[in-house]
């Protein structure tokens, strides 16, 4: 299963970007998918925000600001962002909780990660 994320790139604060992303190979359904991001200097990836059976859950930082959406038909998540701040600026990675097969577990895939810059 890959992984590939698009929509990186940079942005004067209070602007806008919008990251895809879309999974494809030996996929039977996907769990939950969702996006996670590493800002500099930090060894650990955080929860930005995921989706599961329409349900999304959301960091404190990004509500309101950012919205998950998904197309299950396509096996692609996106993140919109709005109103970007300094502290948004990070690597973003997406990640799908996929079973290849009927009744099979789950296994979480990530994608390369995708930058993203805000300039203030």
């Amino acid at each position: 299963v890959k992984l590939v994320e698009s929509g990186g790139g940079l942005v004067q604060a209070g602007g806008s970007l919008r990251l895809s992303c879309a999974a494809s190979g030996k996929i039977f359904s996907i769990n939950a998918m969702g996006w996670y991001r590493q800002a500099p200097g930090k060894q650990q990836r955080d929860l930005v925000a995921s989706i599961n059976s329409g349900s999304t859950n959301y960091a404190d930082s990004v509500k309101g600001r950012f919205t998950i959406s998904r197309d299950n038909a396509k096996n692609t998540v996106n993140l919109q962002m709005d109103s970007l701040r300094a502290e948004d600026a990070a690597v973003y990675y997406c990640n799908a909780d996929v079973s290849h097969r009927a009744g099979g577990p789950t296994v979480r895939y990530w994608g390369q990660g995708t930058q993203v810059t805000v300039s203030s």
